[in-house]
């Protein structure tokens, strides 16, 4: 059992890249948390595919020829299977489709920040020890929505469109004489099982809202107090043995204690929430407060990306905060329009991040068709929010 452990810990990344120095450079910073095999050609990389030791990711230099690569690996079975994130500095890559669609889940320039990448690796770690320990399998029957529940969906997603129809382009309209930009926002999300799908939203905010997201960290709503800095570099069990650090970790160059390090990390807060945003259109706040701007939703119902009550699907910078064992149980659970959560909580700025996620935890052990009608009933009572977050 112990074997079958520690070779699931062990993540097999193939990383092709015929420059020697970035392959170098990779597997330096890299290889203490993930096993590392190189490939310089093509050749070479799928030489090391055809070996007994699975791979778990493979990333790839798109200079070297992406479309080719990808169109070999689905000559024979399995290789299909096994994601791709490609290093490349062209923009403009759509991944949704070919013939990257299904293959590529993320896209990284070649200058990549190494504690980007570091959260990537950890979170695609996470998500393999959360399938391998039986609590959800992406392609498993056991994370399906339910066929009752999926019907349900189909017929009163197509019944509310159908009436709404007139309304959807009245507000569409108004979107794009209200401020520039296009009428819809997608943005990539996670949902049941992990799976990334695209969510569409009316757009309620000022196009380029998302690169002030950083900027404003200190409005969070779900912000901790900031963990204070120790004085000493080690971790509290180091100074009373008085030792240098024996848990050390290498980001950006510097030596870390590991232990302070997730402390840090811990007291970051999960998701981002805030009250006032500057960034919400004058005609967004409107939609906001009548979560008119969550309609489009209902196409990703159809398609059954989603079900009317469920989990709120995240996005990914959340999603990635959320992979360990115990918080990653939300996403057993269906995504959902509205759910647990949102008819207990929204719009009160006390409710903390744990609070929330423990509320998702117990629909997913939980749901079924009697608790989803009762909480779309109370739905219909808490649309309208008091608070403007």
């Amino acid at each position: 059992m112990q074997a079958v452990k520690e070779s699931v810990q062990s993540f097999r990344v193939l990383h092709v890249e015929r420059d020697s120095q970035s392959a170098t450079s990779f597997r330096q910073a890299f290889s203490n948390q993930v096993h590392v095999t190189s490939a310089a050609s093509l050749t070479a990389a799928l030489n090391v595919l055809d070996s007994t030791e699975p791979i778990d990711l493979i990333l790839f230099n798109e200079s070297m020829g992406s479309s080719r690569f990808i169109s070999v690996l689905l000559t024979k079975p399995g290789r299909a299977a096994i994601p791709i994130m490609l290093m490349t500095d062209r923009k403009g890559i759509e991944l949704t489709e070919a013939p990257y669609h299904g293959h590529v889940i993320d896209v990284f320039p070649t200058n990549y920040s190494e504690e980007d990448m570091r959260i990537r690796l950890t979170y695609l770690i996470h998500k393999k020890e959360y399938e391998h320990d039986g609590h959800a399998v992406t392609k498993s029957e056991s994370i399906r929505i339910p066929i009752g529940k999926r019907m349900f969906d189909i017929a009163l997603s197509l019944l509310i469109l159908t009436m709404i129809s007139p309304l959807l382009l009245v507000v569409a309209i108004l979107v794009k004489l209200d401020s520039k930009g296009p009428v819809f926002y997608s943005s990539k999300r996670v949902g049941t099982g992990f799976k990334i799908f695209d969510m569409y939203k009316f757009r309620t905010m000022k196009t380029g809202a998302d690169q002030l997201l950083a900027g404003m960290a200190s409005q969070n709503l779900y912000n901790n107090a900031s963990a204070e800095k120790p004085a000493d570099d080690r971790c509290e069990t180091c100074q009373l043995a008085n030792t240098a650090c024996q848990r050390p970790l290498f980001m950006d160059q510097k030596e870390i204690c590991e232990v302070i390090y997730q402390q840090e990390q811990r007291a970051k807060a999960m998701f981002s929430k805030f009250k006032e945003d500057p960034r919400v259109t004058r005609l967004g706040k409107v939609l906001r407060n009548t979560s008119i701007d969550e309609l489009p939703q209902l196409f990703n119902i159809l398609r059954g990306d989603m079900s009317f009550v469920g989990n709120r699907p995240l996005p990914l910078y959340e999603a990635e905060k959320l992979t360990t064992t115990g918080y990653a149980r939300r996403f057993a659970a269906p995504a959902g329009l509205t759910g647990l959560w949102q008819v207990t909580k929204r719009g009160k700025a006390s409710v903390s991040d744990q609070e929330r996620i423990q509320l998702d935890i117990l629909y997913a052990k939980n749901y079924s068709l009697r608790t989803d009608f009762i909480i779309l009933l109370k739905t219909l009572k808490a649309v309208w929010q008091k608070e403007n977050v």
